[in-house]
């Protein structure tokens, strides 16, 4: 729908009677939701990978890549499927509790699976750890398509639309949800954010310097698995801004987590909210998950990286 900056401006800032009705109806009930939730999804995602390839002391480490995403997916699609009739009777229940718990729960088993795994005596091995992320994906693929196998016809659409990474859903609900989320990570990622500097030196350099080293981890495997859990609950599985968004920041303003955690939150939020336009406008009047916009700009990244990994990983 075609509504020019000025009429925009005043839908969202007075109640003037000179707007047609459907102005203020489409300016603040549709786009206003779906933007802010763009903003805070972005924001959460970003962080999310920069703390994860802090944690990992790995630029190829970020939720979607070692199968976090997957195995939060996973754990929501369960929770539409089997909970498909509390979600009929009681749709903000749904919402703001089952859905989040389910795909939390998802994300962190897979997350401390993934770091069991990729971790030894010698520190983390990111060849295992990407063919582990590889495995569970498939494993939370094939979980997927046999609940989509056995939902019924409205179980398979909400299941369908919702695993192809959308934000058309956004209510102020999981607004709420998302932003009081974004601000509990922000605070507590920000508090780590020195032992997060040290543990680039290395684990037994930072324990050295007098880090809990096991017990950051377990934190913020923890915290990045209620992050993760949150965004995918919202608005479904979206890849690979927790990739790209650390490097921008890094090439912009270093490696410091004291500022680079706050300045990935806002490329984040940014880089998430102009891939929705474009979800919203290449193919217009239809639309275009923004999960296949975020995958079409990150995946070549994802590809460069490898090629500049390639001689550590081979």
């Amino acid at each position: 729908m075609s509504i020019s900056f000025s009429d925009s401006l005043i839908a969202l800032t007075t109640r003037s009677n000179e707007l047609a009705p459907h102005i203020p109806l489409v300016v603040n009930d549709i786009r206003l939701p779906r933007t802010l939730l763009c903003l805070v999804v972005g924001a959460i995602l970003a962080i999310c990978g920069t703390v994860m390839q802090g944690l990992f002391r790995n630029p190829l480490a970020e939720p979607g890549i070692i199968g976090v995403s997957a195995g939060a997916s996973l754990g929501g699609a369960i929770a539409i499927v089997c909970f498909s009739t509390l979600g009929t009777q009681f749709p903000e229940l749904m919402n703001l509790a089952v859905v989040p718990v389910f795909a939390f729960l998802g994300g962190a088993l897979t997350t401390v699976l993934v770091y069991k795994l990729g971790s030894g005596k010698f520190g983390t091995s990111v060849t295992i750890m990407l063919l582990a992320g590889v495995a569970i994906s498939a494993l939370a693929g094939a979980g997927i398509g046999f609940l989509n196998f056995v939902a019924d016809d409205q179980m398979l659409r909400d299941l369908s639309l919702w695993s192809m990474g959308s934000l058309a859903g956004a209510t102020w609900e999981k607004i709420s949800l998302a932003t009081l989320t974004l601000l509990v990570l922000i605070i507590l990622f920000s508090k780590k954010a020195m032992a997060l500097n040290a543990l680039l030196l290395g684990e037994s350099e930072a324990m050295h310097l007098g880090i809990a080293v096991q017990r950051l981890k377990r934190q913020l495997i923890l915290l990045t698995a209620v992050g993760v859990g949150v965004t995918v609950s919202v608005s479904g599985p979206i890849g690979f801004i927790g990739l790209v968004i650390p490097h921008l920041g890094r090439m912009l303003i270093g490696p410091d987590h004291r500022t680079l955690l706050p300045v990935s939150a806002l490329l984040g939020a940014l880089l998430m909210t102009a891939a929705d336009m474009i979800a919203r406008v290449v193919v217009a009047p239809a639309e275009l998950p923004v999960g296949i916009v975020t995958a079409i700009v990150g995946a070549p990244f994802f590809l460069y990286l490898l090629f500049q990994q390639k001689g550590k990983i081979l």
